[in-house]
């Protein structure tokens, strides 16, 4: 597996356990629709967070939340409609950014809530 897939999967790993930490019920990592991959939708109270995943072994070229472009976003909003419809959900959904930096030998883990609407 080619070094930056590693690096996505353990962002991913650490993303997972992060949320966990602070209340989140997991309910789907990696699920798929058509063209789009959530990478973790999860719950908090009344709250469904459909979670995008950045991480980055350095900030060299931009900040990890940088690379969610426009197109993500519209594959993300309409896959997530499918999910929420597909479920019969009555829920607010919200659209997180999980920026993750690499430093040394750690991780720095930020969490972006609301994140599409700050583009």
């Amino acid at each position: 597996m080619a070094e930056h897939n590693e690096l996505g999967k353990l962002g991913e790993e650490l993303a997972v356990d992060f949320l966990q930490k602070n209340g989140y019920t997991i309910l789907e990592t990696n699920w798929t629709f058509q063209k789009a991959e959530v990478d973790i939708i999860a719950q908090k109270e009344d709250t469904l967070a459909i979670i995008e995943v950045k991480t980055r072994s350095s900030i060299e070229f931009g900040l990890p939340q940088d690379f969610v472009k426009t197109k993500k976003i519209k594959l993300l909003t309409k896959a997530v409609d499918n999910y929420v419809v597909e479920k019969d959900l009555d829920i607010n959904v919200r659209f997180d950014i999980i920026a993750i930096q690499k430093k040394e030998k750690s991780f720095v883990i930020e969490h972006l809530t609301d994140a599409f609407y700050h583009f």
